[in-house]
Parts: structure tokens; sequence; C-alpha cells
């Protein structure tokens, strides 16, 4: 029977057990009630306390769903197109480490992008696993960094048969992605599952002008953040899972240890609502925000910003987000930062920045007013930058991306644990095992990660950009004199 897309099982199973007004004798201890002693506090959490429950008779179990639960994640599934979903209440990061557990065990090789969220970093160290890092292309108009080449991966899925799996990070922050379809084709080629981070486009593939989602593009597993552009609160994610080339059991599990036993049924609750909306409403759903781009996009032609993929900041194989707003000063003279800070003052509040990027996410929840009130702001803005400081000390800064992909990388083997590190002349590290990131930004990729084995001509590149003063994140000495290195390694003793 097909399933009813107008339900939302789980959240309408909380609503008629907080009508029963039972005498509450179960976790949590504020038992559904607003008792802080906090006047104003009712105000804003009686309603939603309501509905904080506990695993019950009539509200189901997380890691055993039977009930409303396991009705809430079919419906999931049939709506985003996989054969399983299951609900997290850890924000993609939780599904990032069980995908990555559960096809991985201590010793075995993956084959991952390099530009990967720290989650998918952590459930490699957590799995014990060996990892050949793939660079990904840079786009030269942004300077930001995409999804390996399809070359690139076809040459490593040859060298190295015996792969677990392909991890992929797509879109990135600044909601630009490529096709993924030729990289799962050629996983799928050597049989191996392609396992895809796709925090930020839990909304791909419900409109025509928003990108082709990673399940669409075939991948076995697809971690999506419903809380990011989507109707989820704040931590509220999914797990999507397709094909036959998972052990879906062994996931499963992994989902157990890295899941609370004490889920939150609100943030349950909202995946659900947040499923119905684009069950029921499907593109209708981002008729508002689309709106409210346009009318700002519109509006940047008469104003000294540019925004990526608009105009002449499109590069040809890039698909942009339109709900991922990522709005630059056209001459440079502005910074990201700085433009964050003007876009504050003016009551509009960005995703992030950088150095030449303010971000500005919108979603299922942004009205067409959102879009004029950050029309207004960049027109003060613009109208004010003769006096705005920092106008001069911002050009865009070529990406820092020479000497990322001299050639196939070698595994790096990850764990965790307590390991001791001490500091060495860069010069003198080559053959040593780094004990800290190298990240050059832009493009923000890590040139080296803790446990990768540094190379003479990893020390050259380094010295290179010491010389050219790139700007560097993660390392202790940012000006690349010296590296930390893991104590006991090569050339210690």
């Amino acid at each position: 029977m097909k399933p009813d897309r107008y339900r939302a099982p789980l959240y309408e199973a909380l609503i008629a057990h907080a009508q029963l007004r039972a005498t509450p004798f179960h976790v949590p201890g504020h038992k559904q009630r607003t008792a802080w002693g906090e006047p104003s506090a009712g105000t804003y959490y009686e309603t939603l306390l309501a509905l904080d429950l506990t695993e019950l008779a009539d509200t189901d179990d997380l890691h055993h769903p039977e009930g409303p639960l396991l009705e809430a994640q079919e419906l999931a599934a049939d709506c985003f197109g996989a054969d399983e979903t299951r609900f997290l209440v850890g924000g993609s990061t939780s599904g990032n480490l069980a995908m990555i557990l559960g096809v991985c065990r201590p010793g075995e090789l993956v084959i991952v992008q390099r530009n990967v969220h720290k989650s998918v970093i952590h459930g490699l160290m957590l799995a014990g696993a060996r990892a050949i890092l793939l660079p990904p292309v840079v786009d030269e108009a942004s300077g930001l960094a995409t999804i390996p080449a399809v070359r690139l991966l076809g040459e490593t899925l040859k060298s190295y048969p015996e792969a677990k799996a392909v991890i992929l990070s797509s879109p990135n922050y600044y909601g630009m992605s490529s096709d993924l379809g030729p990289l799962v084709a050629a996983a799928h080629a050597c049989d191996i599952p392609v396992l895809v981070d796709e925090a930020h486009g839990a909304h791909f593939g419900f409109h025509p002008q928003l990108p082709n989602s990673a399940l669409r593009a075939g991948a076995d597993a697809v971690v999506q953040s419903t809380h990011k552009m989507l109707g989820g609160m704040t931590m509220g994610a999914m797990l999507h899972l397709q094909g036959d080339r998972l052990e879906r059991t062994a996931v499963r599990q992994a989902l157990t240890m890295v899941q609370s036993s004490s889920p939150s049924f609100p943030i349950l609750a909202s995946l659900d609502l947040a499923r119905r909306q684009l069950h029921v409403q499907s593109e209708q759903a981002f008729y508002p925000a689309l709106r409210a781009v346009r009318a700002v996009v519109e509006a940047l032609e008469r104003m000294p910003f540019g925004a990526l993929g608009y105009g002449n900041a499109i590069s040809k194989g890039i698909v942009y987000d339109p709900l991922k707003l990522v709005l630059f000063h056209e001459a440079g003279k502005l910074s990201g930062f700085a433009l964050r800070d003007a876009l504050l003052e003016q009551g509009c509040v960005p995703e992030m920045a950088d150095e030449r990027y303010a971000v500005l996410a919108l979603g299922t929840g942004s009205i067409e007013e959102d879009g004029v009130q950050l029309t207004k702001a960049l027109s003060a803005i613009a109208d004010s930058l003769p006096i705005l400081p920092h106008e001069t000390d911002a050009r865009p800064r070529k990406p820092t991306t020479e000497g990322m992909a001299l050639s196939l990388p070698e595994p790096v083997r990850f764990g965790y644990g307590p390991n001791e590190s001490r500091e060495v002349l860069l010069e003198h590290s080559i053959g040593e095992t780094a004990a800290e990131w190298v990240i050059p930004y832009p493009p923000g990729i890590p040139m080296l990660f803790p446990g990768e084995t540094i190379t003479e001509s990893t020390v050259d590149q380094l010295i290179r950009w010491r010389h050219e003063g790139a700007r560097i994140q993660g390392a202790k000495d940012p000006g690349l004199r010296t590296i930390r290195i893991q104590s006991g390694s090569a050339n210690e003793g």
C-alpha cells in the first residue's frame, strides 16, 4: 500500500500523548513542565516541553522502531527516493561516523575526497582506517574546491582495487557541486560503494532550479543535514541507504553506537514534519525563498556586488545552489569578513564569511520579505562604501593549489588516542609523521593531515608557500618555519 504522505506519524503520536494529560512518572525530569523557576521560560519552552518525551509504548524507540517512528522513516525513504532512511539526532556527524564504521574495519582502505568535513576524518580515526586522500578540483574563477576529477578517481581505483568505499562530500559550504554521476559509475564499475556527505544538499532534487541529489546520482549511502536548508531542528539529519553494495546491518549497528540512547523527540518529530512539507508541497516549498533570491540578484545589477552563479561569476561544469547566496565585492575592495560585519549592522545575519565571500543561506522557512530586507541592507552598504574600513586590503588571493596533486597519494593510516609530538624545523621534517594539520587558505584543502608522512615534495611546496606569505590554518606555526611531528617517528633517535 502506498504510504500516506500527508501524515506525520511521529509528530502525531507526540501530540496524542501530550493530549492525554497523564501524570508523568518517567524521564525527563522536567515532567513536560517549565519547572526552572524562570518566569520567561514558559514563553519559549512550555509548548515544546510537552513533546520532549522518552521511549514510551506510544512514542517508539529510535534504536528499535516498530511504530510511528518506523512509519516516519519509511515515509522519508519514499520522499527522498531511498531504499531505507534512518533519522539522526546528532547531525550529519553521526551519520558520517556510522556509514564509515559500517563499511570499514581497522586497517582497511578507503578512497576519500581530501576536502571533507572533520566528522569524516573522525570516522576514519575511529575505524582505524587507511585512506587515499584525493585532491579535489579547484574552480579557478572562485578559488573554491569541489570534488575530485573522474580521471584521478579512476586511476586510484585501478591502483587500489582493495578499497572498501569511496567517500565524497558535495555540495561544498558555498553551495557548489559537480556531477557525481561519473564518479559513482567509476566506483560501481569496480563494485565499490560510494558514501556521500551531502549535509548541505538535503533539498536537492525537489525543484527544477535545484541541483540533482546524490541519491539520484546513484550513491549507496547519503547523509543529509535536514536542519540546514529544510525545516528540521538543529541536530536533525537523515541517513539514506540504497542498493546492495553496503552491509546495512553493520551500518545500523554503528548507528546504535554513535547515537544517543536518549534521543530528542522534538528533533525527531521536526524531521517528520520537514519530510511531510516536501512530500506534500514539493517544489512549492521553495517558491518564497527563490523569489527572495531573484529579487536580490536583480538588485545586484545596480550595486558593486556580485554573487557566485550569476552574471560573470559562472564556471563551466559547476552547479550552483540558488539558496546559497555567495556575495562578494566585485572590485575586491571589501573582504567577505567586512561584508558580513556590515550586513550584521544592517540587521541581516550571514551564515559565514571568508577573505572574499559572505555566504547567506535561505531555506524553506525564508519568506519574500527576507529578500527585501537584504536588498535594502546591501544598498545601504554600497552607499557607505567610501567610508567603510578595510576597503583596500582585501583583494582576492589566488588559490593556493600548486603542489597538491603532484602524484597519486600514498595511504594515510588514521587512529586516535594520546600521541606525543614535538616541534622541528620544517626542513628537518622529511620522512616524519605529521602531528598537525597544514591547511593553506584559500582554498582550505589540507596539505597535511595528522598521521600523514611528510615527503620531500611536500616540504618543498611548504617552503615556497612560506616565501610567498601564504595564509596557513591548522599549524601551530602559521609562518611554516617549524612543524609538529609525532614523537617516535622516522628520524627520531
